[in-house]
Protein backbone atom coordinates (compact mmCIF):
# COMPACT_ATOMS: atom_id res chain seq x y z
CA UNK A 1 0.00 0.00 0.00
CA UNK A 2 2.93 2.39 0.59
CA UNK A 3 5.06 0.58 -1.60
CA UNK A 4 7.81 3.07 -3.01
CA UNK A 5 7.00 5.80 -1.03
CA UNK A 6 9.90 7.05 1.42
CA UNK A 7 8.61 8.56 5.10
CA UNK A 8 11.15 10.35 6.69
CA UNK A 9 10.07 10.20 11.01
CA UNK A 10 11.10 12.17 13.45
CA UNK A 11 11.16 10.88 17.39
CA UNK A 12 11.29 13.74 20.15
CA UNK A 13 11.53 13.83 23.51
CA UNK A 14 8.34 13.02 24.55
CA UNK A 15 7.29 9.96 26.97
CA UNK A 16 5.08 8.12 24.34
CA UNK A 17 8.18 8.19 22.13
CA UNK A 18 8.21 4.31 22.50
CA UNK A 19 5.15 4.22 20.11
CA UNK A 20 6.54 5.21 17.79
CA UNK A 21 9.06 1.73 17.46
CA UNK A 22 5.54 0.09 16.29
CA UNK A 23 4.47 2.78 14.26
CA UNK A 24 7.77 2.01 11.96
CA UNK A 25 6.84 -1.54 12.35
CA UNK A 26 3.70 -0.74 10.92
CA UNK A 27 4.44 1.35 8.01
CA UNK A 28 7.54 -1.02 6.99
CA UNK A 29 4.75 -3.70 7.19
CA UNK A 30 2.89 -1.81 4.12
CA UNK A 31 6.26 -1.28 1.91
CA UNK A 32 7.15 2.07 3.32
CA UNK A 33 11.21 2.82 3.49
CA UNK A 34 11.36 4.74 6.37
CA UNK A 35 14.52 6.61 7.93
CA UNK A 36 14.51 8.10 11.38
CA UNK A 37 15.62 10.97 13.02
CA UNK A 38 15.79 11.30 16.57
CA UNK A 39 16.34 14.29 18.79
CA UNK A 40 19.14 13.56 22.29
CA UNK A 41 15.98 13.83 24.47
CA UNK A 42 14.22 10.83 22.46
CA UNK A 43 17.51 8.47 22.56
CA UNK A 44 17.05 8.78 26.61
CA UNK A 45 13.79 7.34 26.74
CA UNK A 46 14.17 4.82 23.54
CA UNK A 47 17.71 3.61 22.00
CA UNK A 48 18.03 4.45 18.24
CA UNK A 49 19.22 0.88 17.56
CA UNK A 50 15.21 0.09 18.11
CA UNK A 51 13.80 1.95 15.11
CA UNK A 52 17.56 0.78 12.86
CA UNK A 53 16.55 -2.62 13.55
CA UNK A 54 12.75 -2.31 12.74
CA UNK A 55 13.69 0.53 9.80
CA UNK A 56 16.43 -1.31 8.41
CA UNK A 57 18.35 2.20 7.81
CA UNK A 58 20.28 3.98 9.82
CA UNK A 59 19.16 6.15 12.82
CA UNK A 60 20.30 9.74 12.74
CA UNK A 61 20.66 12.13 15.92
CA UNK A 62 23.94 14.18 15.75
CA UNK A 63 23.97 16.76 12.65
CA UNK A 64 28.03 15.98 12.79
CA UNK A 65 27.74 12.35 12.95
CA UNK A 66 30.40 9.93 11.32
CA UNK A 67 29.24 10.40 7.68
CA UNK A 68 27.99 7.00 6.43
CA UNK A 69 28.06 7.95 3.05
CA UNK A 70 28.99 10.47 0.88
CA UNK A 71 26.18 13.17 0.81
CA UNK A 72 24.99 15.70 2.90
CA UNK A 73 22.34 13.81 5.91
CA UNK A 74 20.26 16.15 6.68
CA UNK A 75 19.54 17.66 2.77
CA UNK A 76 20.00 14.15 1.20
CA UNK A 77 16.65 12.86 4.07
CA UNK A 78 14.83 16.34 2.83
CA UNK A 79 14.80 15.46 -0.71
CA UNK A 80 13.71 11.32 -0.16
CA UNK A 81 11.07 12.19 1.83
CA UNK A 82 7.43 12.16 0.02
CA UNK A 83 5.86 12.77 3.57
CA UNK A 84 8.01 13.87 6.98
CA UNK A 85 6.26 12.55 10.26
CA UNK A 86 7.16 13.78 13.56
CA UNK A 87 5.64 11.94 16.01
CA UNK A 88 5.47 12.51 19.05
CA UNK A 89 5.63 16.17 18.36
CA UNK A 90 6.36 17.81 21.56
CA UNK A 91 5.88 21.60 22.37
CA UNK A 92 9.73 22.33 22.03
CA UNK A 93 9.70 20.93 18.20
CA UNK A 94 6.56 22.74 17.47
CA UNK A 95 7.96 25.88 18.47
CA UNK A 96 11.06 25.63 16.81
CA UNK A 97 9.33 24.93 13.34
CA UNK A 98 6.81 27.37 13.84
CA UNK A 99 9.95 30.26 14.47
CA UNK A 100 12.09 29.07 12.23
CA UNK A 101 14.88 27.78 14.84
CA UNK A 102 17.05 24.60 13.26
CA UNK A 103 19.56 23.73 16.18
CA UNK A 104 19.43 20.08 15.38
CA UNK A 105 19.36 17.23 12.87
CA UNK A 106 15.54 17.02 12.93
CA UNK A 107 14.68 20.65 12.73
CA UNK A 108 17.62 21.36 10.27
CA UNK A 109 15.89 18.37 8.10
CA UNK A 110 12.58 19.94 8.54
CA UNK A 111 13.82 22.97 7.16
CA UNK A 112 15.17 21.59 3.99
CA UNK A 113 12.25 19.34 3.13
CA UNK A 114 9.77 20.29 0.51
CA UNK A 115 7.95 17.51 1.54
CA UNK A 116 4.27 17.27 3.01
CA UNK A 117 4.34 17.35 7.28
CA UNK A 118 2.13 15.70 9.54
CA UNK A 119 2.64 16.81 13.17
CA UNK A 120 1.43 14.62 15.36
CA UNK A 121 1.79 16.75 19.05
CA UNK A 122 1.42 14.48 22.62
CA UNK A 123 2.62 16.86 25.52
CA UNK A 124 0.45 17.97 28.85
CA UNK A 125 -2.99 18.92 28.72
CA UNK A 126 -2.24 22.40 29.96
CA UNK A 127 0.83 22.79 27.64
CA UNK A 128 -1.11 21.58 24.94
CA UNK A 129 -3.63 24.34 25.34
CA UNK A 130 -1.16 26.86 26.49
CA UNK A 131 -1.46 30.32 24.10
CA UNK A 132 1.65 30.12 22.99
CA UNK A 133 1.48 26.66 21.56
CA UNK A 134 -1.75 26.85 20.16
CA UNK A 135 -0.66 29.83 18.54
CA UNK A 136 2.53 28.40 16.93
CA UNK A 137 0.36 25.26 15.90
CA UNK A 138 -2.49 27.78 14.18
CA UNK A 139 0.93 28.97 12.11
CA UNK A 140 2.15 25.83 10.80
CA UNK A 141 -1.72 24.98 9.83
CA UNK A 142 -1.52 28.60 8.07
CA UNK A 143 1.93 27.55 6.64
CA UNK A 144 0.13 23.82 5.26
CA UNK A 145 1.56 21.58 7.80
CA UNK A 146 -1.07 18.98 8.76
CA UNK A 147 -1.66 18.39 12.49
CA UNK A 148 -3.32 15.38 13.97
CA UNK A 149 -5.67 15.50 16.70
CA UNK A 150 -3.86 14.23 19.85
CA UNK A 151 -6.54 12.03 22.01
CA UNK A 152 -8.14 12.49 25.56
CA UNK A 153 -7.65 10.41 28.40
CA UNK A 154 -4.94 9.47 30.93
CA UNK A 155 -1.40 10.83 30.45
CA UNK A 156 1.40 10.02 31.87
CA UNK A 157 1.78 13.23 33.95
CA UNK A 158 -1.05 11.85 35.78
CA UNK A 159 -3.35 14.43 34.30
CA UNK A 160 -6.71 13.68 33.03
CA UNK A 161 -7.41 15.30 29.20
CA UNK A 162 -6.22 16.23 25.52
CA UNK A 163 -2.64 15.79 24.77
CA UNK A 164 -2.12 12.00 24.64
CA UNK A 165 -0.77 10.72 21.53
CA UNK A 166 -2.79 8.76 19.41
CA UNK A 167 -2.18 5.08 18.71
CA UNK A 168 -0.01 3.65 16.26
CA UNK A 169 -2.76 2.76 14.38
CA UNK A 170 -4.33 5.65 13.94
CA UNK A 171 -1.33 7.24 13.15
CA UNK A 172 -0.95 4.71 10.48
CA UNK A 173 -4.07 5.46 9.51
CA UNK A 174 -3.78 9.20 8.87
CA UNK A 175 -0.55 8.17 6.66
CA UNK A 176 -2.25 5.89 4.36
CA UNK A 177 -5.14 7.94 4.03
CA UNK A 178 -2.74 11.27 2.97
CA UNK A 179 -1.38 9.05 0.17
CA UNK A 180 -4.68 7.48 -0.81
CA UNK A 181 -6.27 11.09 -1.09
CA UNK A 182 -3.35 12.48 -2.74
CA UNK A 183 -4.11 14.14 -5.58
CA UNK A 184 -7.94 11.86 -6.07
CA UNK A 185 -9.18 15.29 -7.35
CA UNK A 186 -7.01 15.37 -10.11
CA UNK A 187 -9.37 16.85 -13.28
CA UNK A 188 -11.64 17.77 -11.24
CA UNK A 189 -13.20 21.92 -10.72
CA UNK A 190 -15.03 22.41 -7.30
CA UNK A 191 -16.47 26.03 -7.32
CA UNK A 192 -16.83 27.27 -3.52
CA UNK A 193 -18.15 29.85 -1.86
CA UNK A 194 -16.45 31.71 1.61
CA UNK A 195 -16.57 34.21 3.87
CA UNK A 196 -19.50 36.73 4.80
CA UNK A 197 -21.49 39.15 2.43
CA UNK A 198 -22.02 43.11 3.01
CA UNK A 199 -24.90 44.63 2.42
CA UNK A 200 -24.39 48.83 2.55
CA UNK A 201 -27.33 51.15 4.06
CA UNK A 202 -25.00 53.99 3.34
CA UNK A 203 -21.33 55.11 2.55
CA UNK A 204 -20.21 53.87 5.89
CA UNK A 205 -22.80 51.08 7.44
CA UNK A 206 -23.46 47.72 6.26
CA UNK A 207 -25.22 44.59 7.03
CA UNK A 208 -23.52 41.48 7.78
CA UNK A 209 -22.73 38.56 9.85
CA UNK A 210 -19.94 37.10 12.41
CA UNK A 211 -18.80 35.00 9.49
CA UNK A 212 -14.96 34.50 8.85
CA UNK A 213 -14.63 32.56 5.54
CA UNK A 214 -12.24 30.19 7.43
CA UNK A 215 -14.37 27.31 6.17
CA UNK A 216 -14.66 28.07 2.89
CA UNK A 217 -10.70 28.91 2.76
CA UNK A 218 -10.03 25.35 4.10
CA UNK A 219 -12.03 23.80 1.65
CA UNK A 220 -10.14 25.78 -0.99
CA UNK A 221 -6.79 25.13 0.29
CA UNK A 222 -7.40 21.35 0.59
CA UNK A 223 -8.99 20.49 -2.36
CA UNK A 224 -6.12 22.25 -4.21
CA UNK A 225 -4.13 20.17 -2.61
CA UNK A 226 -5.44 17.27 -3.94
CA UNK A 227 -5.53 18.16 -7.26
CA UNK A 228 -8.38 20.20 -8.11
CA UNK A 229 -8.53 23.21 -10.11
CA UNK A 230 -10.78 25.43 -7.41
CA UNK A 231 -12.69 28.70 -8.06
CA UNK A 232 -13.02 30.32 -4.96
CA UNK A 233 -15.81 33.14 -4.67
CA UNK A 234 -15.26 35.02 -1.22
CA UNK A 235 -16.83 37.56 0.29
CA UNK A 236 -14.62 40.41 1.76
CA UNK A 237 -12.27 38.58 4.69
CA UNK A 238 -8.95 39.16 6.37
CA UNK A 239 -7.52 35.82 4.76
CA UNK A 240 -4.99 34.70 2.69
CA UNK A 241 -5.91 33.61 -0.60
CA UNK A 242 -4.70 29.99 -1.09
CA UNK A 243 -2.21 29.70 -4.27
CA UNK A 244 -2.85 27.81 -7.17
CA UNK A 245 -6.63 28.97 -6.64
CA UNK A 246 -9.02 30.84 -9.12
CA UNK A 247 -9.88 33.85 -6.69
CA UNK A 248 -13.21 35.64 -7.18
CA UNK A 249 -13.70 38.49 -4.64
CA UNK A 250 -17.18 40.01 -3.82
CA UNK A 251 -19.02 42.24 -1.71
CA UNK A 252 -22.70 41.87 -1.53
CA UNK A 253 -25.22 38.76 -1.97
CA UNK A 254 -26.04 39.69 -5.27
CA UNK A 255 -22.61 40.14 -6.48
CA UNK A 256 -21.82 36.64 -5.31
CA UNK A 257 -25.12 34.98 -6.75
CA UNK A 258 -24.45 36.86 -10.22
CA UNK A 259 -20.66 34.77 -10.22
CA UNK A 260 -21.73 31.59 -8.59
CA UNK A 261 -24.53 31.47 -11.45
CA UNK A 262 -21.54 33.06 -14.22
CA UNK A 263 -19.01 29.96 -13.05
CA UNK A 264 -21.17 27.18 -11.92
CA UNK A 265 -21.38 25.21 -15.42
CA UNK A 266 -18.06 24.01 -15.59
CA UNK A 267 -17.81 22.54 -12.12
CA UNK A 268 -18.21 19.01 -11.24
CA UNK A 269 -18.80 19.76 -7.12
CA UNK A 270 -20.17 22.96 -5.90
CA UNK A 271 -19.93 23.81 -2.16
CA UNK A 272 -21.94 26.72 -0.76
CA UNK A 273 -19.39 27.26 2.63
CA UNK A 274 -20.82 31.19 2.53
CA UNK A 275 -22.85 33.22 4.78
CA UNK A 276 -24.82 34.70 2.34
CA UNK A 277 -26.68 37.85 3.95
CA UNK A 278 -30.61 36.65 3.82
CA UNK A 279 -31.75 40.38 3.59
CA UNK A 280 -30.39 43.59 1.72
CA UNK A 281 -31.50 46.93 2.39
CA UNK A 282 -34.66 48.25 -0.03
CA UNK A 283 -32.58 51.35 -0.70
CA UNK A 284 -29.03 52.69 0.06
CA UNK A 285 -28.61 56.46 1.10
CA UNK A 286 -25.94 58.17 -1.22
CA UNK A 287 -24.62 59.69 2.06
CA UNK A 288 -23.87 59.09 5.15
CA UNK A 289 -27.35 58.76 7.48
CA UNK A 290 -26.83 61.45 10.22
CA UNK A 291 -28.20 60.57 13.73
CA UNK A 292 -31.18 63.44 13.79
CA UNK A 293 -33.40 60.95 15.83
CA UNK A 294 -33.54 58.38 18.31
CA UNK A 295 -34.76 55.56 16.24
CA UNK A 296 -34.53 54.72 12.53
CA UNK A 297 -36.41 51.64 10.29
CA UNK A 298 -34.53 50.00 8.60
CA UNK A 299 -36.99 48.27 5.36
CA UNK A 300 -35.09 44.85 4.23
CA UNK A 301 -35.62 42.82 0.78
CA UNK A 302 -35.44 38.77 0.47
CA UNK A 303 -32.00 37.92 -1.50
CA UNK A 304 -31.72 35.76 -3.76
CA UNK A 305 -31.08 32.13 -2.30
CA UNK A 306 -27.94 30.55 -3.90
CA UNK A 307 -28.13 27.06 -3.33
CA UNK A 308 -31.95 26.59 -3.88
CA UNK A 309 -31.17 28.45 -7.34
CA UNK A 310 -28.20 25.87 -8.18
CA UNK A 311 -30.51 23.13 -6.99
CA UNK A 312 -32.53 23.92 -9.81
CA UNK A 313 -30.18 23.82 -12.46
CA UNK A 314 -27.54 21.08 -10.51
CA UNK A 315 -28.20 18.42 -12.84
CA UNK A 316 -25.30 15.81 -12.41
CA UNK A 317 -23.07 18.17 -10.07
CA UNK A 318 -22.58 17.83 -6.71
CA UNK A 319 -23.92 20.39 -4.16
CA UNK A 320 -23.51 20.44 -0.80
CA UNK A 321 -24.69 23.20 1.49
CA UNK A 322 -23.91 24.58 4.90
CA UNK A 323 -26.14 25.21 7.78
CA UNK A 324 -25.44 26.65 10.87
CA UNK A 325 -28.15 26.99 13.51
CA UNK A 326 -28.97 27.62 17.28
CA UNK A 327 -31.92 25.10 18.00
CA UNK A 328 -33.43 22.18 15.80
CA UNK A 329 -30.22 21.33 14.36
CA UNK A 330 -31.24 17.96 12.02
CA UNK A 331 -34.44 18.91 11.13
CA UNK A 332 -33.33 22.24 9.74
CA UNK A 333 -31.19 20.87 7.98
CA UNK A 334 -32.73 18.15 6.38
CA UNK A 335 -35.70 20.41 5.56
CA UNK A 336 -32.94 22.89 3.90
CA UNK A 337 -31.41 19.38 2.16
CA UNK A 338 -34.88 18.59 0.02
CA UNK A 339 -35.57 22.70 -0.17
CA UNK A 340 -32.32 23.03 -2.38
CA UNK A 341 -31.94 19.92 -3.80
CA UNK A 342 -28.61 19.34 -2.32
CA UNK A 343 -26.29 15.85 -2.33
CA UNK A 344 -25.34 16.60 1.70
CA UNK A 345 -25.26 19.51 3.81
CA UNK A 346 -22.92 20.39 6.75
CA UNK A 347 -24.48 21.40 10.13
CA UNK A 348 -23.29 22.71 12.73
CA UNK A 349 -25.21 24.23 16.23
CA UNK A 350 -23.59 27.28 16.72
CA UNK A 351 -23.99 27.13 20.41
CA UNK A 352 -21.51 24.49 20.71
CA UNK A 353 -17.62 26.04 21.96
CA UNK A 354 -15.25 25.07 19.47
CA UNK A 355 -17.97 25.23 16.64
CA UNK A 356 -18.96 27.85 13.86
CA UNK A 357 -17.56 31.49 13.15
CA UNK A 358 -14.28 32.65 13.41
CA UNK A 359 -12.66 29.81 15.67
CA UNK A 360 -10.34 27.48 13.90
CA UNK A 361 -11.51 24.37 14.85
CA UNK A 362 -15.31 22.94 14.32
CA UNK A 363 -17.97 20.28 15.07
CA UNK A 364 -20.76 19.51 12.36
CA UNK A 365 -23.01 17.01 11.07
CA UNK A 366 -23.00 15.84 7.71
CA UNK A 367 -26.33 14.84 6.76
CA UNK A 368 -27.72 12.96 3.42
CA UNK A 369 -30.72 12.58 0.89
CA UNK A 370 -31.19 9.64 2.57
CA UNK A 371 -31.05 11.78 6.16
CA UNK A 372 -27.77 9.57 7.34
CA UNK A 373 -25.61 11.53 9.58
CA UNK A 374 -22.13 11.75 10.05
CA UNK A 375 -21.17 12.86 13.64
CA UNK A 376 -17.94 14.64 13.45
CA UNK A 377 -15.91 15.29 16.80
CA UNK A 378 -14.14 18.36 17.32
CA UNK A 379 -11.69 18.81 14.25
CA UNK A 380 -9.37 21.49 12.90
CA UNK A 381 -11.54 23.12 9.85
CA UNK A 382 -8.76 21.43 7.61
CA UNK A 383 -9.46 18.00 8.97
CA UNK A 384 -13.23 18.88 8.36
CA UNK A 385 -12.71 20.13 5.19
CA UNK A 386 -10.76 16.65 3.87
CA UNK A 387 -13.51 14.77 5.32
CA UNK A 388 -16.29 16.63 3.56
CA UNK A 389 -14.22 16.34 0.24
CA UNK A 390 -14.12 12.10 1.11
CA UNK A 391 -17.50 12.30 1.58
CA UNK A 392 -18.13 14.04 -1.81
CA UNK A 393 -15.35 11.82 -3.84
CA UNK A 394 -17.71 9.10 -2.76
CA UNK A 395 -20.55 10.08 -4.83
CA UNK A 396 -18.15 10.82 -7.44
Amino acid sequence: MLKGKTIVLGVTGGISAYKSIDLVSRLKKLGADIHVIMTEAATKLVTPLSFQTLSQNVVVVDTFQNIKYWEVEHISLAQKADLFVVAPATANIIGKIANGIADDMLSTTIMATKAPKLIVPAMNTQMYLNPIVEGNMKKLRDLGYYLMQPESGHLACGDVGIGKLPSPMAIEQEIVSFFSKNMDLKEKKILITAGPTREPIDPVRYITNHSSGKMGYALAAQAQSRGAEVMLVSGPTSLEVPKGIEYYPVTTAKEMYNKVMELYRSAHIIIKAAAVADYSPNEISNQKIKKNSSEISLSLRKNSDIAYELGKVKENRILIGFAAETENLINNAKTKILKKNLDFIVANDLTQEGAGFRGDTNIVKIINKSGNTISLPKMSKEEVANTILDEAIKIL
